[in-house]
């Protein structure tokens, strides 16, 4: 876990766990709010340092519920995705207890994505993914600018680019019961923006350093329905 000073306690808590999880829950302290993407990385940067082979990146809130993390995992682990992602828009998936203007808010960022970037990917902005190591050692994280949900759109296009192989899992989010979103104007602003900037950039970037699907050369990009995954499992 990264914390930048949080006032809700957070760090404490984790930190009064860590003795019943001994070597299994970490925690990274930083000075002051440093942004969401910057605290993403960080802890990209430590998972990859102490040698971990798998990812995963979660809300605290429990908008995304742990139980799904073994789908992402077997995604990554038995059915050839470099990057898994919990996706709320495809068959299978939902949201729960989302204002609706939030739904139409997320659901419009997808679609501009889309049709600025051609990313095929029904939700761009899912922060609930598992990566395999070679994806984030591949990409120059220190070359992400951005904070808030265009952090997310980034991460995935710039995998996308690179070639390697992205897979959406079906899940179902919640609305946080406790804490306040972090959603404001300038984190939409620099949605918009950011996602026009990475289309733009795109022209003059050769993404693809060797990192290629192996079977013919090319980006494959996957989404498996809940039946899919059910039939697979069989």
């Amino acid at each position: 876990m990264v914390d930048d000073s949080s006032p809700d306690g957070t760090a404490r808590l984790v930190k009064e766990l860590q003795a019943k999880f001994a070597g299994q829950l970490f925690i990274e302290e930083r000075k002051g709010k440093l942004g969401l993407g910057t605290a993403y990385i960080h802890g990209f940067k430590w998972a990859l340092a102490n040698g971990y082979q798998f990812i995963f990146e979660i809300d605290a809130d429990c908008s995304h519920n742990p139980a799904d993390l073994p789908k992402l995992y077997d995604a990554c682990k038995y059915r050839g995705a470099d990057l898994a992602i919990g996706s709320r828009y495809i068959k299978g998936g939902g949201v729960v207890n989302w204002p609706k203007n939030r739904i139409v808010l997320s659901k419009g960022a997808s679609l501009y994505t889309w049709m600025i970037t051609w990313l095929p990917v029904k939700d761009p902005t899912a922060g609930f993914m598992c990566y395999k190591k070679e994806v984030l050692e591949t990409i120059n994280l220190d070359k992400i600018p951005f904070v808030g949900y265009a952090f997310q759109i980034a991460m995935k296009f710039t995998a996308w680019k690179l070639g390697f192989k992205l897979i959406e899992i079906p899940i179902v989010f919640k609305d946080r019961v406790y804490g306040m979103s972090k959603m404001n104007k300038d984190i939409v602003k620099e949605g918009i923006l950011g996602v026009l900037k990475l289309r733009w950039e795109s022209w003059f970037t050769n993404y693809r350093k060797g990192v290629r699907n192996a079977e013919n050369g090319t980006t494959v990009v996957k989404t498996i329905s809940s039946n899919e995954m059910l039939a697979e499992s069989k």
